[in-house]
């Protein structure tokens, strides 16, 4: 099973570990789900992981960083003009149209005007996930 990860996933499930997000980030790291990716998003994961604020240990983001690309389905998509909310968005939804693939984020919000792509809070697609699994 493939998506795309909005950032706040990420850094939920790792921030968490008994939450949620971080059942997500395990099937990640199981090989479960594919995480589909371009650039950008790396480098948002990247970026956002080594704010100060977090307190990640660099070794920690440089592992799961090196783990997510070489595991990671990283696309080129073309661009998309879309009207967004949080324009930081945009790389996620044009990864999302590329690769057929639904989003997981926990700011469902922000894709509100998004046709045409599968959203996902981490509970319902873990629920989906689940269920598929059964």
């Amino acid at each position: 099973m493939k998506a795309v990860i909005d950032t706040n996933v990420i850094v939920s499930g790792v921030l968490k570990p008994k939450s949620i997000p971080a059942e997500i980030l395990n099937l990640i790291l199981s090989g479960k789900l594919l995480i589909c990716a371009d650039s950008r998003i790396i480098n948002e994961y990247r970026e956002v992981l080594s704010r100060d604020k977090f307190g990640f240990p660099s070794g920690l983001i440089d592992d799961l960083i090196y783990f997510i690309e070489s595991t990671s389905i990283l696309v080129s998509p073309p661009p998309i003009k879309l009207d967004l909310i949080d324009k930081g968005d945009l790389p996620f939804i044009e990864v999302a149209f590329y690769t057929g693939a639904p989003i997981i984020t926990g700011n469902k919000k922000h894709f509100q005007n998004v046709e045409n792509i599968k959203i996902y809070n981490p509970k319902e697609f873990l629920n989906l996930y689940n269920n598929r699994s059964n």
